[in-house]
């Protein structure tokens, strides 16, 4: 999906997603940010790139980014990717910050959402075995320190062509534009009431791993 022209909010993208490991409730959709990122790596060229978009849940773009990255494959890529979006959103939002997460990497969603419970339980132990690549594990340290340190979050899976931050990934040297774009600290509004009673569509009767 390109950057450019008409695309949905990532609050509609995270809403309509799967959440591994973890079901939507009703209120999934009060989220105050979303953060979508992607890693890319070239086999061929040995180049990677990192691209992050970060929203209000009104749609109001808070950053974005793209950038060139010296990464050794795809899995580092995608894991750094995670850990700069939320480092960029950790920044700039209150420590009690609810978000949704949107990559397209089926291990990293599931891996995330997984941490997110090991968190909420006293012995802190994940539910599942993490499948966390060696060669991520610091950015996988910081992307769970990022985890603890808001008020609420949870990562929603999306396919490659879904995902916004996909061709800022891809493409750094033709997104480049967007990294001059003026830093923005927006808040979201508060919530409407009525919101509370209108649930994800589809969230009943999906599995948790789906």
């Amino acid at each position: 999906m390109a950057v450019h022209g008409r695309r949905p909010p990532l609050r509609d993208l995270f809403d309509e997603s799967p959440t591994p490991h973890i079901a939507h409730p009703p209120h999934t959709h009060h989220r105050d940010f979303y953060v979508a990122t992607d890693g890319s790596f070239s086999h061929d060229s040995g180049d990677g790139g990192l691209g992050v978009i970060i929203e209000t849940r009104d749609g109001e773009r808070v950053a974005r980014l793209s950038l060139p990255d010296d990464v050794p494959d795809n899995n580092v890529a995608e894991y750094r990717a995670l850990h700069l979006g939320l480092d960029i959103l950790s920044a700039r939002a209150p420590d009690d910050t609810r978000v949704g997460v949107l990559v397209d990497h089926d291990d990293l969603a599931a891996n995330v959402n997984n941490a997110v419970l090991a968190y909420r339980r006293s012995d802190s132990r994940p539910p599942r075995r993490f499948t966390v690549p060696a060669a991520t594990k610091h950015h996988w340290r910081g992307i769970r320190a990022r985890i603890a340190g808001f008020g609420e979050l949870r990562a929603a899976r999306v396919r490659s062509e879904q995902n916004p931050a996909h061709p800022l990934a891809n493409s750094p040297d033709q997104y480049a534009h967007v990294n001059r774009e003026p830093d923005r600290c927006l808040l979201p509004d508060a919530p409407d009431s009525s919101e509370a009673q209108i649930p994800p569509p589809s969230r009943s009767n999906r599995h948790a791993s789906d």
